[in-house]
C-alpha cells in the first residue's frame, strides 16, 4: 500500500516533457486608435459626419472594453478598416449615435425608458487597429440586409 502510494507520488513529481511550441502569432507593437466624429442629421434626415481628429497610439484593448452591435439595424453605423487597396480588413457595427435611450422615473416613482432622437452628437471610437490598415470607412445601415450607404472615409495619417 505504501509503496503504491510512493509509486504515484513519483510519477507525479517527475519531470514533465515539455510539450511542442504552439503557433501563437503575437502583434507586434499593437495600436489603438481613437477616432472623433461630429455626426449631425440633415433636413431631409440624411446622416453627415464630420472628422475632428485622430489619434494612434501603441496598445491593445481589453475584450471588456469593446461595445458593438452584433446585430445591426438600419440607421447604425458600420466602421470598416480598408488597407492600401481598399480591401476590407476589418469590420464592425456601432449603435446608431443620433437615437439614445435614456431612463428615468416616472410621477409613479417608477422607472421607464424612452428613445430620444438627437439632432446631432460627437462619435468617438477607440479601434484595436490592423497593422495594415490605411484609411477607416463609416457607413450607415440602410436595410434590413445589412447593406450600407459610405458617410466618410478617413486616411490615417
Amino acid at each position: 500500500m505504501i509503496s503504491t502510494l510512493l509509486v504515484i507520488i513519483s510519477i507525479s513529481c517527475g519531470a514533465k516533457k515539455s510539450s511542442p511550441q504552439e503557433n501563437v502569432i503575437l502583434e507586434i507593437n499593437p495600436k489603438l486608435i481613437f477616432l472623433n466624429y461630429s455626426i449631425s442629421k440633415k433636413e431631409n434626415g440624411e446622416k453627415n459626419i464630420q472628422f475632428i481628429n485622430q489619434i494612434v497610439t501603441d496598445g491593445k484593448l481589453k475584450s471588456n472594453d469593446v461595445i458593438f452591435v452584433k446585430n445591426p439595424k438600419k440607421g447604425d453605423l458600420k466602421c470598416t478598416q480598408l488597407d492600401e487597396n481598399s480591401n476590407e480588413l476589418q469590420n464592425l457595427f456601432i449603435e446608431n449615435p443620433l437615437t439614445k435611450m435614456i431612463e428615468f422615473v416616472n410621477d409613479s416613482l417608477s422607472f421607464e425608458k424612452k428613445n430620444v432622437n438627437l439632432e446631432n452628437n460627437e462619435l468617438s471610437l477607440r479601434l484595436q487597429l490592423h497593422n495594415k490598415t490605411k484609411s477607416i470607412l463609416i457607413s450607415e445601415v440602410i436595410d434590413s440586409l445589412k447593406h450600407t450607404k459610405a458617410l466618410i472615409k478617413t486616411e490615417l495619417k
